[in-house]
């Protein structure tokens, strides 16, 4: 592909979520201002939809889009597909899924943001594949389609030639690693630099943080207690002490909280010790030991354990790819 123009064709319709047209459009826009040639760009970009010409998106702000191309003349090489409210009508909109399962096997790779895995899924594209999609909606799009494996909280997951991605700004995430499968990790730095956001969660990172989610459970009573947990990681944390905050047995505690946040304790526990082990690998120069440690492992073979099972990669290498360039010395603090 070198010298040689990519074709980006994105799929919307009306009601189709503004940032997830915006962003895709701006990443392989801004690759093109900092390194490619005015007479040469590295790629092409086209918003297209059923009918052409303005649709509404879900923010009230229209977008123009030109109508579904001739593909016996038209080349494509990256097909991404929208997410939004308006999905729900897409669905339905037969042309534009004829038109989708003509595209997809003439395109080198087929991609959708947030909720556009509905439109694939519907268009036949993905069966048996592993997927995900806005953490809200992989329930839904699990029932509607029981032959995928829907991976629930990936920001983005890619299988073959296809490539689905979480909700919002995991858009940026997924575009920002179709970049560096271009064009390598240096020059897709430098759009990540240049766009201001960071190039560091790769596709296995949680969508969203288990405090977040601790927060926002319908019993305040374990909304406080998260917070203590969070506040108190490298203690020891045994059901017997979470149940006595949470003033209640042992054994009622265990239930009510596999209710309310779909798990055990000591899973959510060890879920939020990884994350915060994750953020000090990140932004600190501390050492491995020193981080399993302060977040409760006790010991550094403890927490390798934990990030193979959660992220499926060690401690020392999640340090190596994601490290905060401020941190790139790792000492003993």
């Amino acid at each position: 592909m070198a010298g040689k123009t990519r074709s980006i064709v994105v799929l919307a319709y009306d009601n189709v979520l503004l940032l997830d047209v915006a962003s895709t459009v701006q990443a392989f826009s801004t690759y093109n201002t900092l390194l490619a040639s005015p007479e040469q760009p590295a790629y092409s970009v086209r918003v297209v939809s059923a009918r052409g010409g303005l649709i509404q998106t879900s923010a009230g702000i229209p977008v123009m889009s030109e109508p579904l191309p001739d593909l016996a003349t038209t080349e494509i090489d990256t097909l991404m597909v929208c997410g939004g409210v308006g999905r729900h009508l897409a669905l339905k909109d037969a042309r534009m899924i004829t038109w989708l399962q003509a595209a997809a096997p003439r395109a080198r790779r087929v991609c959708s943001v947030c909720s556009g895995t509905f439109i694939l899924a519907a268009a036949g594209l993905l069966a048996r594949r592993r997927v995900v999609t806005h953490w809200k909606y992989c329930d839904d799009l699990r029932q509607a389609h029981p032959d995928l494996q829907v991976e629930d909280d990936a920001l983005f997951v890619h299988d073959g030639k296809y490539w689905t991605s979480a909700g919002v700004t995991a858009g940026i995430d997924l575009t920002l690693a179709l970049l560096k499968e271009d064009h390598g990790h240096v020059r897709t730095m430098e759009v990540a630099r240049h766009m201001v956001v960071f190039m560091k969660r790769p596709g296995g990172q949680s969508q969203f943080s288990q405090l977040l989610a601790g927060q926002s459970s319908g019993r305040e009573g374990f909304a406080d207690l998260i917070e203590w947990i969070s506040e108190h990681l490298g203690e020891a944390l045994d059901v017997e002490l979470l149940a006595e905050r949470a003033h209640m047995s042992p054994r009622h505690f265990t239930r009510v909280f596999r209710e309310q946040m779909q798990c055990p304790p000591a899973k959510f526990v060890e879920r939020m010790r990884v994350e915060t082990a994750r953020r000090l690998l990140e932004e600190t120069p501390l050492q491995v030991t020193v981080v399993a440690e302060r977040c409760g492992f006790g010991d550094e073979e403890r927490m390798r354990r934990a990030f193979l099972r959660q992220l499926k990669v060690s401690p020392s290498a999640y340090r190596e790819r994601f490290r905060d360039s401020r941190s790139s010395a790792a000492v003993a603090l």
